[in-house]
């Protein structure tokens, strides 16, 4: 077994709940997150003795050093949670697009800023900060998520600087047709969405999690941005 620490903020669930089953599989010690300790407690103990869950809200960053406080040596950090939101600027809820660039762009951060000195000083330590395609594939509603994505991407790239030897680096999954969002939409969207790309076919959330995986362990990758996305972009 493994003396290795891997916080997943945002594990309950989805993509989250997959990367903290495959840090657990592969015998490292997890803390995963989620809004509700219950829920994160309960999840934690459904994946083994080597799993513990913790409460934060990343959308209230003020409360963050708190739900963190148990938290010991970290040797990587994969910043996952997400919300959805649709928000057009002919159409804009400024709470709703105060909420997510509040719970991503501050809350992110600030989930660094309360670890930083519990995270162990060295290149064997990877940050992965999840944006997501919508950065330079928008959609009709995209404007706040596709705004943050792009700030994501920036973030990435001071973080690697301030922060190194740590290695900070960023994933944009595209759509993932096997996710919770994604595998109950009707067989022509995700039909449509397929024929978009080279191969006609979708990224799994195995595909994130091994690419996740990859920028936690890889040395040599520090201040980059990786597409998972079945090669969407060049058609």
């Amino acid at each position: 077994m493994s003396d290795r620490t891997i916080v997943v903020i945002g594990g309950t669930s989805g993509i989250g709940l997959e990367i903290a089953r495959d840090v657990v599989a592969r015998g490292d010690r997890v803390v995963l997150s989620g809004r509700d300790l219950a829920r994160a407690q309960e999840v934690a103990s459904s994946l083994g003795e080597r799993a513990t869950g913790v409460a934060i809200d990343l959308s209230r960053p003020e409360g963050i050093r708190a739900g963190l406080a148990t938290v010991g040596t970290v040797n990587g950090l994969v910043l996952v949670a997400i919300e959805r939101d649709a928000n057009t600027v002919r159409d804009y809820d400024i709470a709703r697009a105060t909420q997510l660039v509040v719970l991503k762009l501050v809350g992110y951060t600030e989930v660094i800023h309360t670890l930083i000195d519990r995270l162990e000083p060295s290149g064997e330590t990877g940050i992965v900060l999840f944006g997501g395609r919508a950065k330079d594939i928008p959609y009709p509603g995209s404007t706040t998520v596709s705004t943050i994505n792009g700030g994501v991407e920036g973030m990435t790239t001071t973080l690697a600087l301030e922060l190194a030897p740590i290695r900070v680096n960023a994933l944009h999954p595209g759509i993932i047709g096997d996710s919770p969002f994604w595998a109950g939409k009707p067989a022509a969207v995700l039909d449509g969405h397929r024929s978009r790309t080279p191969g006609h076919q979708l990224a799994t959330m195995v595909d994130v999690v091994d690419a996740t995986q990859f920028l936690l362990r890889n040395r040599g990758i520090s201040g980059t941005s990786i597409y998972v996305d079945r090669g969407v972009r060049v058609t």
